[in-house]
């Protein structure tokens, strides 16, 4: 039997180390994990009918607030009655309260009917708050299937604290199909009817 040389086995241990290198560098860079999902957004609504009057009033939106699998970036899906599960082939770019706080501020200003609308925490005065809750946002399979989304919605006054006024709104838009950009689409239909109803009830008020 052959005895290997000292060179021999310094070259066996080089070999050796070099592949413990090269897997280590790919399961750095994620070669063979599996992929993240999809990331998806929704869009402010932008057609509002023109208004007679001047813009009035300045307004502040904080976060919104939602309970559970809502304050996520998870988008949800409701397979029956008292269920819900999270899609495993999307995501939200963001938490969904963020992105419905920024979307809704979007859809203020495309509408130009106030002076002026913010976020809270940057430091602006407002003369109302806007405060929103996420109470559904979700692919219903019961309703058909369907996108359902439900937000209630208070004007506060900003310095004197009192409800002004407050309102649910709810929109159903039917599925196409209850997961990927199909779903994403018919949520971001309802959102957009959502967003369309609060901004004109709001600027009738303020």
């Amino acid at each position: 039997m052959q005895v290997p040389g000292r060179n021999s086995l310094r070259g066996r241990a080089m070999i050796v180390a070099a592949t413990a290198l090269f897997v280590g560098g790919c399961a750095g860079l994620g070669v063979g994990s599996k992929p993240p999902p999809p990331t998806y957004d929704l869009t402010a609504p932008k057609d509002f009918p023109r208004s007679g009057r001047a813009p009035r009033g300045q307004l502040l939106i904080p976060v919104a607030t939602a309970l559970g699998p809502l304050d996520s970036d998870k988008i949800l899906v409701r397979p029956g009655v008292g269920e819900i599960a999270a899609l495993a082939d999307a995501q939200w770019s963001d938490r969904l309260p963020r992105i419905v706080q920024v979307r809704i501020v979007q859809a203020f200003e495309n509408a130009s009917r106030l002076r002026a609308v913010g976020h809270t925490g940057e430091g602006l005065a407002g003369d109302y708050e806007l405060v929103l809750e996420i109470r559904a946002f979700e692919i219903s399979v019961p309703a058909g299937p369907a996108a359902e989304v439900e937000i209630a919605a208070k004007i506060v006054g900003d310095r004197s604290g009192r409800i002004v006024a407050a309102r649910i709104f709810h929109a159903a838009v039917p599925a196409s199909a209850t997961q990927g950009s199909a779903a994403v689409a018919a949520l971001d239909a309802a959102f957009a009817q959502v967003a369309t109803d609060l901004v004109l009830w709001a600027t009738k008020i303020i």
